[in-house]
């Protein structure tokens, strides 16, 4: 498995700070939690995944506001700081990751070319939500494996 080592390490990580961890997807389309529930012993600090691919599931599950899509857009930084806000209080996790981006090969823009992905980390009990945006290269397959270690990544700087 690709990301196995550093699963271990978050894994970990959750498990020492006493936390379990929920994703909110939308273009790797659950590989975060995939890679999260790929070893033995994930039961520890996995608590759920939202994938939330249309603006709809994003404002239906995650409480995204309405006016943030439309003003900001899907792939922003406010949009997954809502995302991980609004997957945290709706699970029992105590760290959420939520990502939103353009894998491509299409739907790219000139201030949002393909590969811009925006990620955001949240912990239960703390105001601040720490976002990142990230212009990765590769085809679809390499923007969502960057995003998915990317995501793997924040939560180890967030927690460890």
């Amino acid at each position: 498995m690709k990301f196995e080592s550093l699963v271990s390490q978050v894994g970990k990580a959750l498990v020492d700070y006493d936390s379990m961890v929920v994703t909110a997807e939308s273009c790797t389309g659950g590989m975060i939690a995939e890679a999260l529930t790929s070893i033995g012993g994930s039961t520890a600090w996995f608590d759920r995944a939202y994938i939330t691919y249309s603006y709809e599931s994003k404002r239906e599950m995650l409480g995204v506001k309405e006016i943030t899509i439309q003003k900001k857009g899907a792939v922003s930084q406010e949009c997954v700081e809502e995302m991980a806000l609004g997957a945290l209080q709706q699970s029992h996790a105590k760290v959420s990751v939520a990502c939103s981006g353009i894998a491509g090969p299409t739907g790219g823009s000139p201030d949002k070319p393909v590969g811009t992905v925006w990620l955001a980390w949240a912990v239960q009990g703390k105001q601040e939500v720490i976002s990142q945006r990230f212009l990765f290269d590769g085809d679809r397959q390499a923007i969502r494996e960057k995003t998915t270690e990317a995501a793997l990544m924040g939560i180890m700087k967030l927690i460890a």
